[in-house]
C-alpha cells in the first residue's frame, strides 16, 4: 500500500498465511488489478469469513441478466453505499461502477445525487428501492416491488436488488467498524487507462 494508514483495526494476515484456497484467490486479484484491495487484507485474519464474504459477493455481483446488469449492480452498491457513508465501498465499487458501465463520470454523479445522475428510468426505478431499502426498510413496498418487475426485473433480479443492499449494507458496516480507507489505487480504475 502507498500510504501510511493502517487498512484496518483489526489484525491484518499477510496472504501468503492463508489457507490455500483463499492465498489462490488473492493472488489472483493481486495479479488482475495490480494490487489487492484492502477490504482482502481487512477479512484475512477469518479465513471462514472472508470465504463466506467473497462467495456471496460473487453469487450477487457477478452475473449479468437483462433486467440488471452487472455495472447497474456496481451502482445500486455506490448509491446504498453513499446513503450509509461508507467511503470504502464508494469509492472502491465506484471504480468497479466506472469500468462495468463504461463510463467514466456515472459513478461520481450516483455517489454524490443518484437522483439527479442521469439514468433512465429503470436505473432510477432500481435505486430508489434500494437506496430507501438501505435507509429506511419499513418504506419499501409492495409496490415498489411491482414497479421494479413492470420495469422487466424478473423475480431473481428484484430479489438481487435487496440482497445487493443487504449485503452491502453488512459491508458497509465492517469497513466503518474496522475502518479500512479504500486503496489509492481505486481511484484511477476506469478513468486512465491501466499500466501494465
Amino acid at each position: 500500500m502507498s500510504t501510511d494508514t493502517p487498512i484496518s483495526r483489526f489484525p491484518v494476515v499477510d496472504p501468503v498465511g492463508l489457507p490455500a484456497d483463499l492465498a489462490e484467490r488473492y493472488a489472483d486479484v493481486q495479479e488482475r488489478s495490480g494490487f489487492l484491495p484492502n477490504v482482502f487484507a481487512a477479512l484475512a485474519w477469518r479465513p471462514d469469513e472472508a470465504r463466506a464474504f467473497f462467495t456471496m459477493h460473487d453469487a450477487l455481483m457477478d452475473k449479468d441478466t437483462p433486467g440488471l446488469s452487472t455495472g447497474e449492480r456496481e451502482l445500486v452498491v455506490v448509491a446504498t453505499s453513499a446513503a450509509n457513508d461508507c467511503a470504502y465501498c464508494v469509492v472502491a465499487h465506484g471504480a468497479i461502477a466506472r469500468i462495468r458501465t463504461r463510463d467514466p463520470h456515472l459513478a461520481d454523479l450516483v455517489a454524490v445525487d443518484w437522483r439527479k445522475a442521469p439514468l433512465d428510468d429503470r436505473q432510477r426505478a432500481i435505486l430508489d428501492v434500494a437506496v430507501r431499502l438501505s435507509t429506511d426498510p419499513a418504506a419499501v413496498t409492495p409496490e415498489d416491488l411491482d414497479r421494479l418487475r413492470a420495469h422487466g426485473l424478473t423475480e431473481d433480479d428484484v430479489w438481487d436488488v435487496g440482497a445487493i443492499t443487504a449485503f452491502f449494507a453488512l459491508s458497509n458496516r465492517l469497513a466503518h467498524f474496522a475502518a479500512i480507507p479504500p486503496n489509492p489505487e481505486f481511484h484511477l480504475l476506469g478513468r486512465v487507462p491501466r499500466q501494465r
